[in-house]
Protein backbone atom coordinates (compact mmCIF):
# COMPACT_ATOMS: atom_id res chain seq x y z
CA UNK A 1 0.00 0.00 0.00
CA UNK A 2 1.28 3.64 -0.69
CA UNK A 3 1.12 6.28 1.69
CA UNK A 4 1.06 10.02 2.12
CA UNK A 5 2.02 11.28 4.99
CA UNK A 6 1.49 15.28 5.68
CA UNK A 7 2.81 17.51 7.88
CA UNK A 8 1.40 20.62 7.66
CA UNK A 9 2.29 24.14 8.07
CA UNK A 10 1.33 27.49 6.58
CA UNK A 11 5.20 28.48 5.17
CA UNK A 12 6.44 24.82 4.45
CA UNK A 13 4.31 21.78 4.06
CA UNK A 14 6.34 18.69 3.98
CA UNK A 15 5.39 15.26 2.35
CA UNK A 16 6.65 12.23 2.74
CA UNK A 17 5.49 8.90 0.69
CA UNK A 18 6.29 5.25 1.35
CA UNK A 19 5.01 2.00 0.01
CA UNK A 20 4.50 -0.91 2.65
CA UNK A 21 4.10 -4.77 2.10
CA UNK A 22 3.90 -6.21 5.05
CA UNK A 23 6.66 -4.99 7.64
CA UNK A 24 8.47 -3.52 4.97
CA UNK A 25 8.73 -0.06 4.33
CA UNK A 26 10.11 1.36 1.00
CA UNK A 27 11.15 5.21 0.80
CA UNK A 28 9.50 6.84 -2.55
CA UNK A 29 9.74 10.40 -2.05
CA UNK A 30 9.71 13.44 0.20
CA UNK A 31 9.74 16.90 -0.04
CA UNK A 32 8.04 20.38 1.06
CA UNK A 33 6.10 22.66 -0.53
CA UNK A 34 6.67 26.41 0.04
CA UNK A 35 3.23 28.35 0.22
CA UNK A 36 4.90 31.57 -1.16
CA UNK A 37 6.00 34.61 0.09
CA UNK A 38 4.24 35.90 3.44
CA UNK A 39 3.34 39.02 1.94
CA UNK A 40 0.72 37.21 -0.59
CA UNK A 41 -2.81 36.84 0.63
CA UNK A 42 -3.54 34.01 2.64
CA UNK A 43 -6.34 32.90 0.47
CA UNK A 44 -3.54 33.06 -2.20
CA UNK A 45 -1.25 31.16 -0.39
CA UNK A 46 -3.41 28.05 0.99
CA UNK A 47 -4.19 27.89 -3.03
CA UNK A 48 -0.70 27.06 -3.23
CA UNK A 49 -0.60 24.70 -0.31
CA UNK A 50 -3.16 23.17 -2.20
CA UNK A 51 -2.27 22.64 -5.76
CA UNK A 52 1.06 21.81 -4.38
CA UNK A 53 -0.33 18.97 -2.76
CA UNK A 54 -2.77 17.81 -5.80
CA UNK A 55 0.64 18.01 -7.92
CA UNK A 56 2.24 15.59 -5.27
CA UNK A 57 -0.84 13.23 -5.86
CA UNK A 58 -1.00 13.02 -9.70
CA UNK A 59 3.00 12.12 -9.72
CA UNK A 60 2.85 9.85 -6.76
CA UNK A 61 -0.67 7.96 -6.80
CA UNK A 62 -0.69 7.31 -2.97
CA UNK A 63 -3.77 4.67 -2.00
CA UNK A 64 -3.97 6.19 1.45
CA UNK A 65 -3.40 10.03 3.20
CA UNK A 66 -2.69 10.99 6.51
CA UNK A 67 -1.71 14.30 8.50
CA UNK A 68 -0.29 15.65 11.69
CA UNK A 69 -3.18 17.04 13.87
CA UNK A 70 -3.12 20.93 14.61
CA UNK A 71 -1.66 21.20 18.34
CA UNK A 72 -2.68 24.51 20.44
CA UNK A 73 -0.01 27.06 20.27
CA UNK A 74 0.84 29.92 22.39
CA UNK A 75 -0.12 32.21 19.73
CA UNK A 76 -4.33 31.78 18.71
CA UNK A 77 -3.30 33.60 15.27
CA UNK A 78 -0.83 30.85 14.69
CA UNK A 79 -3.08 28.39 15.52
CA UNK A 80 -5.95 29.73 13.67
CA UNK A 81 -3.14 29.66 10.50
CA UNK A 82 -1.74 26.17 11.03
CA UNK A 83 -5.40 25.21 11.04
CA UNK A 84 -6.21 26.56 7.59
CA UNK A 85 -3.29 25.47 6.11
CA UNK A 86 -4.42 22.22 7.04
CA UNK A 87 -7.95 22.13 6.22
CA UNK A 88 -6.60 23.30 2.55
CA UNK A 89 -4.64 20.35 2.58
CA UNK A 90 -6.89 17.79 3.82
CA UNK A 91 -9.76 19.49 0.85
CA UNK A 92 -7.31 18.07 -1.84
CA UNK A 93 -6.60 15.23 -0.07
CA UNK A 94 -10.78 14.69 0.16
CA UNK A 95 -10.84 15.72 -3.38
CA UNK A 96 -8.51 12.86 -4.73
CA UNK A 97 -10.76 10.60 -2.55
CA UNK A 98 -7.87 9.58 -0.59
CA UNK A 99 -8.79 8.28 3.16
CA UNK A 100 -7.49 10.38 5.79
CA UNK A 101 -5.84 9.21 9.01
CA UNK A 102 -5.34 12.19 11.56
CA UNK A 103 -2.09 11.22 14.31
CA UNK A 104 -1.07 14.03 16.98
CA UNK A 105 2.39 14.52 16.92
CA UNK A 106 2.80 12.89 20.25
CA UNK A 107 1.72 9.49 18.57
CA UNK A 108 3.71 9.96 15.59
CA UNK A 109 7.11 10.48 17.78
CA UNK A 110 6.24 7.57 19.88
CA UNK A 111 5.05 5.18 17.13
CA UNK A 112 8.63 6.18 15.72
CA UNK A 113 11.38 7.05 18.39
CA UNK A 114 9.52 5.77 21.31
CA UNK A 115 8.89 8.82 22.96
CA UNK A 116 6.38 11.68 22.75
CA UNK A 117 9.41 14.26 23.88
CA UNK A 118 11.32 13.22 20.93
CA UNK A 119 13.49 15.88 19.32
CA UNK A 120 13.91 16.73 15.48
CA UNK A 121 17.09 15.43 15.23
CA UNK A 122 15.90 12.03 16.50
CA UNK A 123 13.19 11.77 14.19
CA UNK A 124 15.08 12.48 11.26
CA UNK A 125 17.59 9.59 12.35
CA UNK A 126 14.92 7.60 12.97
CA UNK A 127 13.52 7.96 9.81
CA UNK A 128 17.01 7.06 8.28
CA UNK A 129 17.36 4.12 9.77
CA UNK A 130 13.51 2.81 9.03
CA UNK A 131 13.65 3.56 5.56
CA UNK A 132 17.63 2.90 4.95
CA UNK A 133 18.71 5.85 3.60
CA UNK A 134 21.86 7.51 2.78
CA UNK A 135 21.12 10.66 4.48
CA UNK A 136 18.22 11.97 6.69
CA UNK A 137 15.56 14.27 4.54
CA UNK A 138 15.31 17.38 6.02
CA UNK A 139 12.92 18.59 9.06
CA UNK A 140 9.43 18.79 7.73
CA UNK A 141 10.41 16.18 5.03
CA UNK A 142 10.93 13.42 7.65
CA UNK A 143 8.33 14.60 10.22
CA UNK A 144 5.69 13.75 7.09
CA UNK A 145 7.69 10.60 6.64
CA UNK A 146 7.31 9.92 10.23
CA UNK A 147 3.41 10.45 9.95
CA UNK A 148 3.50 7.77 6.92
CA UNK A 149 4.77 5.06 8.74
CA UNK A 150 2.76 6.00 11.78
CA UNK A 151 -0.36 5.35 9.69
CA UNK A 152 1.15 2.25 8.14
CA UNK A 153 1.87 0.78 11.87
CA UNK A 154 -1.88 1.67 13.04
CA UNK A 155 -4.15 0.60 9.87
CA UNK A 156 -6.41 -1.55 10.20
CA UNK A 157 -7.30 -3.04 6.49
Amino acid sequence: MRWIGIDPGLRTTGFGIIDVDGQQLRYVASGTIQSGDPSKGLPERLGTLYVGITEVLDQYHPEAAAIEEVFLNVNPRSTLMLGQARGAVIAALVAAKLPVAEYSALRVKQSIVGTGRAAKAQMQDMIKRLLRLNRAPGTDASDALGVAICAAHHFKG
